[in-house]
């Protein structure tokens, strides 16, 4: 066990802010920051946190059972727990593992994970790593060409299904990354890195091993015909030229066949032409507050959204997540799955792989013992009468 797995199963590791805190000081700032920052002035992002702490809990006492039944169906995969990895971009700088891991971590707990456009591993490799169903999250990079190369190798990879994001028109201005100078440190010339670099060499642990690793690798998932793999500095101006459109989701619908699910809608129009679009499932997200700062925590929107689709396809929703009890009030509240992001990008900054494992193992053992002090045995018997929800909701 490397010195890294240690320290997150050290028993004083019981939530996933200890991983966020052994995450902070194990990458650089840049690369931290990158992960656990958001845009403007990071309201929104304060506020997906935040908004957990206005619902609270409407327990059911004196009650006993032997076992408490985790166990969701999501488009048509029976999963062991409630929620799902959701896509992270280029894990891989996080650990060199990143996409990897995080899928074969997935697949052990018997859940699901969504890959990234931006990974900086092979879809292939990526669904491979897993037991468990794995879904291809799509942006429209490099033109459709490049998206309908990427649609035809998740498709004969096995991805179970494709979840299109449609919050991205332009990238979020992240003013950390701006502080920090990730654009330097990833695209720059020498003498533009020398300023951050001290930031690079106090982490001699993260720096060795992403030396070792290559470097920062192309995006072997965004192949511009003509071009070959796209590198990571295009990345804010590749996704600027790439809108999805409503559109799109129609061509995206002819050309992929399975289950296709829409990442990042706020309103309950939205959540209709969702609907009308052929969509199997929606995402209710406000991309972890990364991109238009200022808008509803997904929690808060939950409730609308779930109105509009009345039952009609499945309801995720992510956003915030750092708590089981999160996740049970999302179920309650009407998702049919939760997705967590940050929650788990901090143990694999924190241990690769085994951050992976300790971070899904802290959430699942506080959705089942959320569940036991609810007096509630089942995640499928979760509704609103276990919920005090403001009125104002």
């Amino acid at each position: 066990m490397t010195s890294a797995a240690r320290s997150v199963a050290s028993p004083r590791v019981v939530s996933i802010e200890d991983l966020r805190s052994i995450a902070q000081r194990r990458i650089p700032k840049s690369v931290f920051d990158y992960l656990d920052g958001g845009a403007d002035a990071e309201i929104t992002l304060r506020e997906s946190c935040r908004v957990y702490e206005d619902v609270t809990f409407r327990p059911r006492h004196a009650v006993a059972f032997a076992e408490v039944n985790l166990r969701k169906r999501v488009l048509g995969y029976d999963l062991a727990l409630p929620f799902l990895l959701a896509p992270i971009g280029y894990s891989r700088l996080m650990h060199p593992r990143g996409e990897v891991g995080a899928a074969s971590a997935a697949g052990r707990a018997g859940t699901g994970y969504i890959l990234s456009t931006i990974s900086g591993h092979k879809l292939e490799d990526v669904k491979a790593a897993s037991k468990g169903p794995v879904f291809y999250q799509l942006y429209l990079m490099g033109g459709r060409g490049a998206a309908e190369a990427a649609i035809e190798r998740a498709r004969k990879a096995g991805f179970g299904a494709l979840v299109v994001t449609i919050d991205t028109a332009v990238s979020g201005f992240r003013e950390r990354d701006h502080r920090n100078g990730m654009k330097e440190l990833v695209s720059g010339g020498i003498f533009e890195k020398i300023p951050y670099l001290p930031q690079i060499l106090s982490r001699p642990e993260w720096l060795i091993g992403f030396l070792r690793d290559g470097g920062l690798q192309p995006l072997p998932n965004v192949v511009v015909p003509g071009h070959g793999p796209m590198t990571l500095v295009d990345v804010a101006a590749a996704l600027a030229k790439s809108t999805v459109t409503w559109d799109d989701l129609r061509w995206i619908r002819e050309l992929w066949q399975g289950p296709l699910v829409v990442k990042g809608v706020l309103t309950a129009d939205d959540a209709r032409r969702s609907v009308d679009a052929g969509a199997a499932a929606l995402s209710v997200s406000n991309h972890g507050g990364r991109q238009l700062d200022c808008v509803h925590p997904s929690l808060r929107v939950l409730p609308e959204v779930v109105e509009a689709v009345k039952g009609k396809i499945e309801i995720w929703m992510d956003g915030g997540v750092r708590r089981g009890s999160d996740i049970v009030k999302a179920l309650c509240v009407g998702a049919d799955a939760v997705l967590c992001g940050r929650a788990y990008a901090y143990g694999m900054a924190a241990a690769g792989e085994a951050g992976v494992d300790r971070a899904i193992e802290i959430l699942r053992t506080d959705v089942e013992r959320t569940l036991r002090l609810l007096g509630c045995p089942s995640v499928a018997e979760l509704d609103r009468s276990y919920l005090n929800i403001p009125k104002s909701w």
